[in-house]
C-alpha cells in the first residue's frame, strides 16, 4: 500500500475520504477553503480597487424604410423621373450592416478622435448593436467621465454624418461626370441637326413642312381657279365666234365699224356718198352711161366714196381692202350687235390674258412644288430628328437635375433616434456583478468541499450490494 510522505494519509483514504464524524479532517478542509476563497476574492477585489471608472453613453440611429420617387413633365419636350427604392427592398444588401461597418471604419474613428484632439488608440471604438427586424442601430461609447462619454458619442455621430455627406457628394460627382459626356453628345446631335435644318432652309427658302403643305394647297387652288377661268374663256370664245358668224365680220372689224359710226365727219361723207349714189341711180335710169350727167354723178359718187374710205382708213388704220369688205351701213339693230360683239371680244381678251397669266403662274408654282417636294420631305425628317434629339437632350438635363435630389439612392437616409445620453452612473467596473460572481464562486467552492467531506459515504452507498429479488413461488 502506497503511503504519502505524511505517513498518515493513504491513497485509499485520499480517494474514499474519512468518516463523516472525523474532526481530524477539518483543518485540511479549512485550509483548502481559505486558499480557494483567496483565489476567488483576490482578483475580484484587485479589479475593483484598480480598474479605472468608465462611463457609457448610449445613442440610437434609425433608417426610414420608405422609397422616394419624383417625376418632371416638360411640355412638348419630354419627361424625367427618378425613383429611390426602399433601403430594405433588397435581400442581398443590408443598409444597417453597411452603416455598422462604416461607423467602425478607421477613417470615422480617426476623424472623431481628431475632433477631440486625441489619438485614435486612446479614443476607443463604439460598441454597435443591430436590432433584428428593424432599422435601428444602437451605439455605445465609453469615456472617462459622463461628459467625455457624451462628447465622444457626438464626435462619432458627427464624423459618421460628415463621411456620409462626402460619399454622397462623391457619388453625385461621379454620376454627373458620367452623364456630362452623354449630354455633350446629345447637344452636339441637336446642334448638327439644327445646322442641317438651317442650311436646307437657306437653300430652299422653305422654313417649315407646313409652309410646303400650304404652298401645295395654294397651287391646287390656283389650278382650280385657272380651270374655272379657262371654262369661262371657252364660253366667251364660243359666243364671239357665233356672233362673228352671224355678222360675217370679226371683232376687229366690228370695232372699226362702231368707231366709224361714232365719227360725224365720216357719217356726213357717207350721207353725201349715199346722196350721190341715189342721184347716180336716178340719172342712170334716164340716161346712158356716157351721158354727161351720168358721168358727173358717177364722178361725184366715186369722189365721195374715196373720201369716206380715206376717212375710214384714217380712223381705223385698216387697209382699204379690209374696209371694202366691211358692211359700214349705220343700221341701228346691227350697231347693237356690233357693240355686243366688241364687248364679248373685250371680255374674252381679258379672260385670255388672265388665263395666260394664271397658267404661267401655275406652271411656275407647279414646277417649284415638284422641286421642293424632296426638300420638304427632308426638312420634315430633319425637324422630326431635331424634335427627338431636343427631347432626349432636355430629358437628359432634367434627369441630371432630378438626380441631384436623389441623394439617398446608394446611401439611405439615416436619422438620429436618440442623441448621446449623459450617463448617471459608471458602466465599469461593475461592483455588483463582481460581488455576485465572487459570492457564487464561493458558494460553489463550499458545495465542492461538502461533497469532498462526504464522498466516502456517497461512494459506499453507490458500491453497496443490492438485495437479490426472491424467486416467485
Amino acid at each position: 500500500m502506497w503511503r504519502s510522505p505524511l505517513g498518515k494519509l493513504s491513497l485509499r483514504r485520499l480517494l474514499r475520504g474519512g468518516r463523516l464524524n472525523d474532526a481530524g479532517r477539518l483543518p485540511r478542509y479549512a485550509g483548502i477553503l481559505m486558499l480557494g476563497a483567496s483565489a476567488i476574492w483576490a482578483p475580484i477585489l484587485g479589479y475593483l480597487g484598480s480598474a479605472p471608472v468608465r462611463y457609457a453613453s448610449d445613442m440610437s440611429l434609425i433608417l426610414p424604410g420608405a422609397g422616394v420617387s419624383a417625376s418632371v413633365n416638360l411640355s412638348e419636350i419630354g419627361q424625367a423621373s427618378s425613383y429611390a427604392t426602399s433601403a430594405f427592398s433588397s435581400n442581398s444588401i443590408s443598409p444597417t450592416e453597411t452603416y455598422k461597418r462604416l461607423i467602425a471604419a478607421d477613417r470615422i474613428l480617426s476623424a472623431a478622435a481628431a475632433s477631440m484632439k486625441m489619438q485614435t488608440r486612446d479614443f476607443g471604438a463604439p460598441r454597435i448593436t443591430l436590432v433584428d427586424q428593424t432599422g435601428l442601430i444602437h451605439l455605445q461609447m465609453t469615456g472617462n467621465s459622463p461628459q467625455d462619454a457624451q462628447q465622444r458619442g457626438q464626435a462619432v455621430l458627427h464624423a459618421f454624418f460628415t463621411e456620409l455627406d462626402r460619399l454622397r457628394a462623391d457619388e453625385q460627382q461621379t454620376r454627373e461626370g458620367g452623364g456630362l459626356g452623354a449630354i455633350r453628345e446629345y447637344h452636339a446631335s441637336v446642334q448638327a441637326t439644327r445646322d442641317a435644318i438651317a442650311n436646307l432652309q437657306r437653300e430652299s427658302g422653305l422654313y417649315t413642312a407646313e409652309q410646303y403643305k400650304e404652298q401645295v394647297a395654294a397651287t391646287d387652288r390656283l389650278r382650280a381657279d385657272t380651270d374655272s377661268l379657262q371654262a369661262e374663256l371657252d364660253k366667251r370664245t364660243g359666243a364671239v365666234t357665233k356672233l362673228s358668224e352671224k355678222l360675217r365680220l370679226g371683232p376687229d372689224q366690228a370695232a372699226a365699224a362702231l368707231k366709224l359710226f361714232a365719227d360725224a365727219e365720216y357719217l356726213a361723207l357717207v350721207q353725201q356718198m349715199s346722196d350721190s349714189a341715189a342721184e347716180l341711180a336716178g340719172l342712170s335710169a334716164r340716161f346712158g352711161t356716157r351721158h354727161p350727167e351720168v358721168s358727173r354723178a358717177t364722178a361725184a359718187y366715186q369722189t365721195e366714196q374715196a373720201k369716206s374710205l380715206a376717212r375710214a382708213v384714217t380712223l381705223t388704220e385698216l387697209p382699204i381692202e379690209v374696209l371694202e369688205r366691211i358692211d359700214l351701213a349705220p343700221d341701228g339693230a346691227r350697231a347693237e350687235l356690233l357693240a355686243e360683239l366688241v364687248r364679248q371680244e373685250t371680255e374674252r381678251a381679258g379672260l385670255a390674258a388672265q388665263v395666260a397669266g394664271m397658267t404661267a403662274r401655275l406652271n411656275h408654282e407647279d414646277s417649284r412644288v415638284k422641286h421642293l417636294a424632296p426638300l420638304a420631305a427632308r426638312l420634315e425628317d430633319l425637324q422630326r430628328d431635331f424634335a427627338v434629339a431636343e427631347a432626349v437632350f432636355a430629358s437628359a438635363i432634367a434627369r441630371r437635375q432630378s438626380t441631384k435630389s436623389d441623394i439617398y439612392a446608394s446611401y439611405p437616409l439615416v436619422q438620429v433616434l436618440e442623441d448621446p445620453t449623459m450617463p448617471e452612473r459608471p458602466s465599469s467596473p461593475n461592483r455588483k456583478l463582481a460581488l455576485l460572481a465572487g459570492i457564487a464562486a464561493t458558494f460553489f467552492l463550499l458545495i465542492s468541499l461538502a461533497l469532498g467531506w462526504g464522498r466516502g459515504a456517497i461512494i459506499g452507498l453507490i458500491l453497496a450490494p443490492r438485495p437479490t429479488p426472491e424467486a416467485p413461488k
